[in-house]
């Protein structure tokens, strides 16, 4: 008997320096691997609809003003649709994203400060697994990347998953300090996935990193 596949709403576009297009082709390719059928959208707007009829919404839009903001019928929308049990995914551009909607960053979990490196600065990191126990991270074990190294305002309601520890070499006085990288929560009856990697599309390309994201895509999926 087949099963009815899954529906995800895939969100991309903006600032074209996350390469929102280029990502956009991996994270089809991964969402209909693991058994999505996918609708494609690059307008905001389309948050502007009843979107409970999706088994999950990922966004992958980047800013390209610090201003931007969901409208108050967006905000109500999606965090409405999540909270009613529709999951949520994003990484690296999203907890930047819609910066003027303070609703938006609670429901994710962070917003993003900076990166002390740089931008588009490939700096070494290391990323620990801190709960190597939860679907998301199975089969993952500590590993580097060379990218955005992402300083946040995060949530302590977040259930962490993978930290770094800053080395302080562009900022002394940050030298030694965790930061969560990825993470799960809730949001009423939805769930929420979130990772902090994906500057660069072989960073999301690369093995440890595709396998959380196909690992933190399913989970969070209705």
């Amino acid at each position: 008997m087949n099963q009815t596949p899954k529906k995800a709403l895939y969100l991309y576009g903006g600032w074209p320096g996350h390469n929102p297009y280029g990502v956009g082709r991996w994270a089809r390719e991964v969402l209909e691997d693991i058994g999505f059928e996918v609708e494609e959208s690059n307008d905001i707007f389309v948050l502007d609809q009843d979107l409970r009829r999706f088994d999950l919404i990922v966004n992958n839009w980047n800013n390209a003003l610090l201003s931007e903001t969901l409208t108050p019928s967006q905000e109500q929308h999606l965090l409405g649709a999540v909270q009613d049990g529709v999951g949520f995914a994003s990484w690296h551009g999203g907890g930047a994203a819609f910066r003027g909607s303070v609703m938006y960053h609670m429901m994710l979990g962070a917003d993003v400060f900076y990166h002390p490196a740089g931008e588009g600065v490939r700096h070494p990191y290391g990323l620990e697994v801190t709960d190597s126990d939860h679907p998301v991270t199975e089969g993952i074990e500590n590993f580097t990347v060379a990218s955005e190294q992402y300083y946040m305002n995060v949530d302590p309601r977040n259930h962490v998953l993978l930290e770094t520890v800053f080395d302080g070499e562009h900022m002394p006085w940050l030298q030694g300090q965790r930061m969560p990288q990825a993470w799960v929560k809730t949001w009423g009856s939805g769930r929420i996935f979130y990772s902090a990697i994906g500057h660069y599309l072989d960073d999301l390309s690369s093995p440890p990193v595709t396998r959380l994201m196909r690992q933190g895509l399913a989970w969070a999926s209705r």
